[in-house]
């Protein structure tokens, strides 16, 4: 819903159609988006087939010239369809555009730009060696790149049909590798636009257990059969890589499992019209918030804090904005999304992050 929400402020002046695929989920997400988003093109799964699969049966219904995977655990800026979208209509060569991603704590995800991983160059990465694994481009240019991330990526519709579409073979991860390769192999250019920016819940679509692990790595199995053509080298890839992977996921759960959450400082409330949610964020969280402005934010140092983005009067961009410049500093952010009673947002990219109702 809060993905949603941001998509329709975005593309209220565009001509687009939005549509949202339930992979068989087992909550209330189809009734809450017929009921609160009507204008959504819905495409009810009755299983889950995984995100290739599924993304391609929301792709038998778009008609546009351009089509964006979008994951729905993101939150965009409400310009940023505009932008890309002028951006590619300057390109003849387009295969895909990605943006960059930011976590819930306003930190750059590194993954957003990548290069295209070879054999060689993911076994360096199961040993953390990432200088080859991730794109030299800085995260605040726009260039060409390999691979984006699935998370978001925009294409020409026509192109993504004529390269065969995300592959079906890959229930989850490694998809978005593939597409990005499969749009080079086709002659197409794959850019990365620094200049644009979207949350990305990293942590939120999946919990790194076992299942995890080995969708991941199967997927990479796949993708070298495909492409690489490494029997021998991958079996020993995938192999090695479940157990370090093991191994890195444990210790992972064991920080965090001793991490233990101080209390923040102060408790702010980023707002420009006064309302009830101050009073129910007191009620709910037991801490005495102070509403204070995006201009008054950035005035301040701020540091171990914990702050309430009101998404009903703030703008999206100013949301990431005020994020990107107080990382780093031991802040907790949460944003109350519009026309819903709930905060939510997240504090680790290696977990699942935080929903609180009002």
């Amino acid at each position: 819903m809060h993905c949603l929400s941001s998509v329709i402020a975005a593309t209220k002046d565009l001509e687009a159609e939005i549509i949202v695929v339930d992979n068989n989920s087992q909550d209330q997400s189809s009734a809450w988006v017929k009921q609160y988003f009507p204008q959504v093109i819905l495409v009810e799964n009755k299983v889950n087939s995984g995100f290739s699969k599924g993304n391609n049966l929301g792709f038998e219904q778009a008609k546009g010239k351009y089509v964006c995977l979008l994951n729905p655990d993101t939150y965009v800026g409400s310009h940023t369809f505009k932008n890309v979208y002028a951006f590619a209509e300057t390109k003849q060569d387009v295969g895909a555009i990605g943006v960059k991603l930011i976590d819930g704590c306003g930190n750059f995800l590194p993954e957003s730009k990548r290069n295209l991983p070879t054999p060689k160059v993911a076994l360096e990465k199961i040993f953390q060696i990432n200088k080859n694994y991730y794109s030299a481009l800085s995260e605040n240019i726009t260039g060409k790149v390999d691979v984006l991330v699935g998370a978001f990526m925009w294409m020409h519709r026509e192109r993504y049909e004529e390269i065969g579409k995300l592959d079906e073979d890959y229930f989850m991860y490694g998809e978005d590798i593939d597409l990005s390769y499969k749009f080079l192999k086709a002659g197409y250019q794959n850019y990365y636009l620094g200049s644009e920016s979207i949350i990305h819940y990293k942590g939120e679509s999946t919990t790194r257990d076992k299942v995890y692990r080995q969708r991941f790595y199967g997927a990479m199995q796949i993708f070298y059969e495909k492409h690489f053509n490494k029997g021998k080298a991958v079996q020993f890839l995938v192999k090695q890589g479940l157990k370090l992977a093991s191994l890195k996921d444990v210790l992972i759960k064991k920080t965090n499992k001793e991490q233990v959450q101080k209390n923040c400082l102060n408790y702010l409330l980023v707002t420009n019209k006064a309302s009830g949610l101050k009073e129910s964020l007191e009620e709910i969280l037991h801490q005495q918030f102070n509403c204070i402005s995006v201009k008054e934010v950035l005035k301040e140092t701020l540091s171990d804090s914990y702050i309430v983005f009101d998404a009903e009067y703030i703008a999206a961009d100013d949301i990431k904005m005020v994020m990107e410049i107080l990382k780093n500093k031991q802040n907790c952010f949460r944003i109350k999304p519009r026309n819903f009673n709930f905060i939510l947002g997240s504090d680790q990219s290696t977990s699942k992050g935080e929903v609180k109702d009002l």
